[in-house]
Parts: structure tokens; C-alpha cells; sequence
């Protein structure tokens, strides 16, 4: 029997496949032809020259009805997959609605197909936290339309795609697994990560900047939390919560208990930049509109107008079916100012990380 995965060579499903491993005979990962390259290089990466014993890499595209695949192979994978681990979306605050549609939505409709036919014992969904667009208030993990209005359409076409996954697995239909990670960053030991993009924006400003920094103040910053999580924090827990029973049909939001408020994340950045930072209020909606309307300004700041509306963000994350399911294993998230040092490094040594997602 084998594992299903899309979202290779992607951040989370990149580090995910080497935790697969030990409990499967085979991983298939489902790749787009223009990644396969980079998905080889990948697998090399982290499970040494003899990676092909384990991963097989299919060529195809979740945006297609069939997953891109012949008649042949997909009869061939839906009698041997026994478990679906579905990672590919797009994530971009700027995604168009018709690639969101496309990808997010259709995709993960066509990935459900696939493993209801394949009568699999479960799918492993990776959402996000922000399906609670701006929602006022507290958002559980029991919660999902809750009447929410969304910062753009990433969220949105997020949402949209996990009530598919919810329907089915409510309706009887599929055992699922809902995992909504919160805004996700490098790896806490290394720094390392794949892309540019959300918190990395005031790195790179800051880093950009002299010893004394000019800092946009965006709203109050000490009335809004960001929630930010590393990497290996989010592939532990999925790593552990996948192999318990008792996580089927539950949803899992993988988010910091103790968020820093956006003061306190500033003020870590500034400390870890070896910065000193000059506040300078700014309103949302005139920086915002500012950026969207000139691209010689968004190319100078080199910050994406999507990200600003997290900085007055109204919403709290709690995860308690998380809490509960790995009390006792030492998974937990690590306080953001006590690996942003690893973060501001990274970029130092690789300043060609790219900021556009893989589509």
C-alpha cells in the first residue's frame, strides 16, 4: 500500500515526505512536469541517492478532473493508496480569483474524487488559519463560516476548499484530517525556507534600512497579535497527529497560544536586524492603496500591498484539540523571539529567495 501526497516539492511537503517514510513502502508524489526537476533535486535533498526506493514521482496537475493522470496509472494508484495527504494550493495573498478557483478550490475537489474512489482510509487536509477571513473575535476549530469577510482571495478560496473536505468527511463519505497551520515561517533551527513572503516582508525592509530604521506603524500594535509558527513546529505536529486514530474527522489548528502582539514582533525583528526603529503611523488603507496603485513605489519598499491588512488583523486563534492531542510529546510552538534571530540570518545568507509561490 502507499501514501498520496501533493504539494511536492513545496515547503510543508517537502519536509513531510522524509517523516512518511518509516510507515509506508512507497510515497507517490503527485508533481507538476515544469517542478519535476526541482521535486528530484528535492527528494536527493532529503532522503540521500536512494530516494527513488521510496518516492515515486507521478507527473500531473490537480486542476485537471483526472489529476493529469492516464486511465492506467490512476486505476493503478487507486487500488494501492491507502492515505491522501493533500498539501498543493497556492499560497499567495495575491492569487487571482480564477487561479484560486483553479487551484485551491477545483484542485482539492479533484483530489477528493480521487480518494473517495480509491476508498482510502483517510485524507489529510492542510488548510490555513486565515479561512476565518476577519472574523471579530475568537476563531475555534470547530469554527467555519461564521459569517466572515476575507482580506483577499487566498483566504477566501482556503475556505471555500475546506468545507469541501468538511462536507464530505461530515457527510460519512471520506475520514479526514483538517490541519490549519497559522502563518508559517522558517524552520526554528536554521532559518531556512523556500520563500519571501508575509513577516519576511519587515525583514527585508529592515534590513535594507541604516542602523536607525523608519518603521510603519499600522493601527494600534498592541491590539493585534500575529500568529506565527515555524516550519518543523507544523510538520512535527502533522507527523504525529496523522498517525492517531483518534485524529480522524477532527480539525487541528496549529497556531501559537501566546502570539507576540505586532509591537512585540517589531520589536524582535528590530533586535534581531541589530536595528533601531523610528515608528512612523501610516493608516492601512492609504499605504495599502498607495502600493496598489504605484509599482515603482511597491518595487522601491519591495512589500506586497496584501500583507498590510494582518497588521490590523481582528482575529484570535485558539487550538485546543491540538493542545490535547500532543500534550506530553514535546510539540509545541517555540516563542517567536526566541528563533527570529535564525529567520533574520537566513536572509542575510540567501537574500535570492524568491517571494512568488508555486502555481
Amino acid at each position: 500500500m502507499s501514501i498520496f501526497l501533493t504539494g511536492f516539492p513545496g515547503f510543508l511537503g517537502s519536509a513531510l515526505v522524509e517523516r512518511l517514510t518509516d510507515r509506508t513502502d512507497e510515497i507517490v508524489c503527485l508533481v507538476q512536469p515544469r517542478y519535476r526537476d526541482a521535486a528530484e533535486t528535492r527528494a536527493f535533498d532529503r532522503l540521500g541517492p536512494d530516494w527513488r526506493e521510496t518516492v515515486t514521482l507521478v507527473e500531473g496537475d490537480i486542476t485537471d478532473p483526472t489529476l493529469g493522470l492516464s486511465a492506467t496509472t490512476r486505476s493503478t494508484l487507486e487500488s494501492t493508496v491507502e492515505e491522501v495527504f493533500h498539501l498543493a494550493a497556492v499560497y499567495d495573498l495575491a492569487v487571482s480569483p480564477e487561479v484560486g478557483q483553479a487551484v485551491n478550490v477545483d484542485g482539492t475537489r479533484h483530489v477528493l474524487d480521487f480518494a473517495s474512489a480509491a476508498d482510502v482510509a483517510r485524507v489529510h487536509y492542510v488548510s490555513t488559519c486565515y479561512v476565518s477571513g476577519r472574523h471579530d473575535g475568537v476563531f475555534t476549530e470547530s469554527d467555519l463560516d461564521v459569517g466572515q469577510s476575507f482580506n483577499n482571495h487566498y483566504e477566501e478560496t482556503k475556505f471555500r476548499a475546506e468545507a469541501l473536505v468538511r462536507d464530505r468527511m461530515e457527510s460519512g463519505e471520506l475520514p479526514a484530517t483538517v490541519y490549519r497551520p497559522a502563518i508559517v515561517v522558517g524552520d526554528s533551527r536554521t532559518g531556512e525556507t523556500q520563500k519571501y513572503d508575509g513577516p519576511y516582508y519587515l525583514i527585508r525592509w529592515l534590513l535594507r534600512q541604516p542602523r536607525v530604521a523608519l518603521v510603519p506603524r499600522l493601527g494600534n500594535p498592541d491590539a493585534t497579535e500575529l500568529n506565527v509558527v515555524p516550519r518543523d513546529y507544523v510538520v512535527d505536529a502533522i507527523d504525529h497527529l496523522s498517525r492517531l486514530d483518534r485524529s480522524t474527522n477532527v480539525t487541528y489548528q496549529l497556531c501559537d497560544p501566546n502570539p507576540p502582539t505586532i509591537r512585540e514582533f517589531t520589536s524582535a525583528v528590530l533586535d534581531a536586524t541589530e536595528r533601531v526603529g523610528i515608528p512612523t503611523p501610516t493608516p492601512v488603507s492609504l499605504a495599502q492603496s498607495a502600493l496598489e496603485r504605484w509599482d515603482t513605489l511597491r518595487l522601491a519598499v519591495d512589500i506586497e500591498p496584501e500583507t498590510l491588512p494582518y497588521f490590523t488583523h481582528p482575529t484570535r486563534y485558539v487550538g485546543a484539540n491540538a493542545r490535547a492531542h500532543l500534550a506530553d510529546t514535546g510539540i509545541e510552538p517555540p516563542a517567536f523571539e526566541s528563533y527570529v534571530s535564525e529567520l533574520v540570518a537566513f536572509v542575510r545568507e540567501n537574500p535570492h529567495v524568491r517571494s512568488d509561490a508555486m502555481v
